[in-house]
């Protein structure tokens, strides 16, 4: 799965439209090109790929930028691959650290329903790890190599917990309520909304 098409897919959601500059401005802002390898090039293949495949649809916008919107099965791929990483634990942590930029995009109790999900895998995994682990027994210094696993899937399983215990404490503002910034077109408003909020030097 690419972290990139649910980066550019979100983006594009998040907005309603947007052209290709600013999805990069916002995605180097939050410095995917560090922890999901997304460039440039990547930026526009992407777009490019999406809008063949029926995901996207172009518009020239002013100045004769094109700009990209969601079609319905670029809904629907959107969903898919936010609910996948958010399922499914993978050794490459992009796909996830995608899916928590859009993670108000989901309803409160399905987002906990995946990550409950989740959880259990990462259980399953260090159980599993720990049991070979314990059982090998030539080459000997292999058991570092199911220890390695056994800790990883530790520390996924420990962070899926605090998220799903946060969430059903009622943090961050999920969609279908109020100031989510999960509804597709809402970033905009958000933002004016922001903006418009008292401030020192605005009273």
């Amino acid at each position: 799965m690419s972290a990139t098409r649910l980066l550019v897919l979100g983006v594009v959601r998040g907005y309603g439209r947007a052209h290709g500059y600013l999805i990069g401005n916002d995605l180097l802002s939050w410095e995917a090109d560090r922890w999901a390898n997304v460039k440039w090039g990547s930026i526009y293949h992407a777009l490019s790929a999406l809008t063949r495949s029926g995901s996207l649809i172009d518009h020239v916008g002013v100045r004769g930028r094109t700009e990209y919107e969601l079609t319905e099965r670029g809904e629907a791929e959107f969903g898919r691959l936010l609910r996948t990483a958010l399922r499914v634990p993978d050794r490459h942590t992009d796909q996830l650290g995608a899916a928590m930029a859009f993670l108000p995009s989901l309803p409160r109790a399905e987002a906990v329903a995946l990550l409950r999900e989740r959880l259990a895998t990462c259980e399953a995994a260090q159980r599993s790890a720990r049991e070979r682990r314990d059982g090998w027994d030539w080459p000997p210094h292999v058991r570092e190599l199911f220890g390695l696993w056994a800790a990883d899937a530790a520390g996924g399983a420990e962070w899926a917990r605090g998220l799903i215990g946060r969430l059903e404490a009622g943090a961050y503002a999920m969609d279908g309520e109020p100031g989510s910034p999960g509804p597709p077109g809402s970033w905009p408003r958000l933002v004016e909304g922001r903006s418009a909020e008292p401030g020192p030097d605005r009273e």
